[in-house]
């Protein structure tokens, strides 16, 4: 689907990113991101342009060697990217190359806990704000501030962005504390899809017109933390199984922060009303060491995996994510 984004929404949300982050004064970014996705295209190209800092540019996101460099010979004090390149960077990196990097934002994808480590033990100056965007909202929809930050959410929505978390089955605004559908209204907030005849992506609620996400969330302290898309869990033995969960449960086990691409993915397939977990992986992880992993993580049989597909690459998109539509269409 063609999401068409106005002028307006892309200032929209360029003056909410500005209001709330004051490292931006003086900063000097790398850009790396592809522009033809809207993470790359605002944070990268409109961003900067509009704010008159500094940017260096990198056509190939997956050189890390190259990216560090850039990095240390323009002395970048900021970065917007996604976890694997990320990842790929301080992979490579001499500790001297990323010192004047001080503050990276990332999206598209959770940041391990692995990356986490790695980085405050040898750039413990560098702080990383988590964030959360979606082509449709121009992208960012909510993110971390410098102060207040907790890692494992997405922290708080943009200025101009109204959020509700409604049940995913009943529409009901969904109980505090409870995960529910993230549905946004604001100015950055796109029309609806170009020349698309399908159903609306927009639903009424309490008297207004709201985006559908399609994204689970919990809302705690005014914090947003960020459960999964929707078609990302399955229902099984009347239980909602995250496949994002069991994911993590595993690459805990069986990737580290010395990994530069995606190691394993877990799908769900479907025949009639039976599902089952199939787990891809380029490790040559078994069934048996799969499943016992989970159970040590503390997940109950029916998150087992029935199905080991060994690939010599995960799929991957353009902005870095594991290619969940190319793993499907193997099953």
């Amino acid at each position: 689907k063609a999401v068409p984004l106005t002028h307006g929404n892309l200032l929209a949300n360029v003056r909410d990113i500005t209001a709330e982050y004051r490292f931006l004064d003086g900063a000097r970014f790398v850009g790396f991101l592809p522009p033809f996705h809207s993470f790359g295209l605002t944070g990268t190209v409109v961003l900067p342009l509009c704010c008159g800092f500094q940017a260096v540019y990198y056509p190939v996101p997956t050189d890390g060697t190259a990216l560090a460099r850039h990095i240390e010979a323009y002395r970048v004090t900021a970065l917007v990217g996604t976890p694997t390149f990320l990842n790929g960077i301080v992979r490579v990196a001499r500790t001297a190359q990323l010192e004047s990097l001080g503050f990276v934002i990332t999206g598209a994808e959770k940041c391990p806990e692995a990356l986490f480590e790695t980085i405050g033990q040898r750039w413990p100056g560098m702080v990383i704000l988590e964030g959360y965007g979606i082509t449709e909202c121009s992208p960012v929809v909510a993110a971390n501030r410098e102060e207040g930050r907790r890692h494992g959410t997405i922290g708080w929505c943009m200025p101009s962005v109204d959020h509700a978390l409604v049940d995913p089955d009943t529409g009901e605004r969904s109980l505090p504390g409870a995960m529910g559908m993230l549905l946004v209204r604001g100015p950055s907030i796109f029309g609806g899809y170009l020349g698309f005849d399908g159903p609306s992506p927009f639903v009424d609620f309490e008297g207004h017109a709201w985006y559908r996400t399609g994204d689970l969330v919990r809302e705690e302290d005014g914090r947003l933390a960020f459960a999964g898309r929707l078609k990302r869990f399955v229902k099984m033995g009347g239980e909602m199984v995250s496949l994002p969960s069991v994911e993590e449960a595993l690459l805990a086990r069986f990737s580290g922060p010395g990994d530069d691409e995606a190691v394993l993915a877990v799908e769900a397939k479907e025949t009639g009303n039976v599902v089952e977990l199939t787990l891809f992986t380029i490790r040559g992880v078994t069934r048996e060491e799969a499943n016992q992993a989970i159970r040590e993580a503390g997940f109950s049989p029916i998150h087992n995996i029935r199905t080991v597909v060994d690939l010599e690459k995960i799929p991957v998109l353009g902005t870095g994510k594991t290619d969940y539509r190319a793993l499907k269409a193997l099953l």
